[in-house]
């Protein structure tokens, strides 16, 4: 599964990156302003210039290699739970399973706030679903709350 999630994550790093080299400079590039805020209403409030847009991919493929990078290192993990001989490779394979998670997630998110911030550059007149965010950031904290829990019953699991 960590192989098929780490798939996702690089699919949706390449597909933010591609779609702000078209937005910038594909065949209509973005000129002028993109909206960097968005009011509660879910129209532009604040805008800047077009180079903005590597803002994100930048923050995602940090996180991108931050991640994958601690992955590497799982006998360093700090666990909630007291560790054993006995429970650490389940503890370690719950770890390694939420970074995964996490990582495809937070990557995703990232391509699809582009996506939407390129949307609204193109349409400002035409506004955006605040409901996207909140649901999104409750799929991570889900993730990172089920990863923990498991973590917490492998500690408690007997020897």
């Amino acid at each position: 599964m960590r192989r098929i999630l780490e798939l996702v994550s690089l699919a949706a790093l390449a597909a933010l990156v591609a779609e702000t080299l078209l937005a910038l400079y594909g065949p209509t590039p973005l000129t002028g302003r993109i909206p960097t805020h968005f009011n509660a209403a879910g129209f532009p409030d604040a805008w800047g210039p077009p180079h903005m847009l590597w803002l994100l991919p930048a923050i995602s493929l940090t996180l991108y290699l931050l991640m994958t990078w601690v992955a590497r290192h799982p006998a360093a993990f700090n666990f909630p739970v007291r560790i054993t001989p006995s429970n650490r490779p389940r503890l370690e394979a719950i770890a390694l399973s939420m970074t995964a998670w996490v990582k495809a997630e937070l990557v995703s998110f990232f391509a699809l706030i582009q996506w939407t911030l390129i949307r609204a550059a193109r349409h400002p007149d035409r506004g955006i679903s605040a409901l996207p965010m909140p649901l999104l950031l409750g799929m991570v904290f889900l993730t990172v709350g089920l990863h923990f829990a498991a973590i917490f019953r492998a500690g408690r699991a007997p020897s």
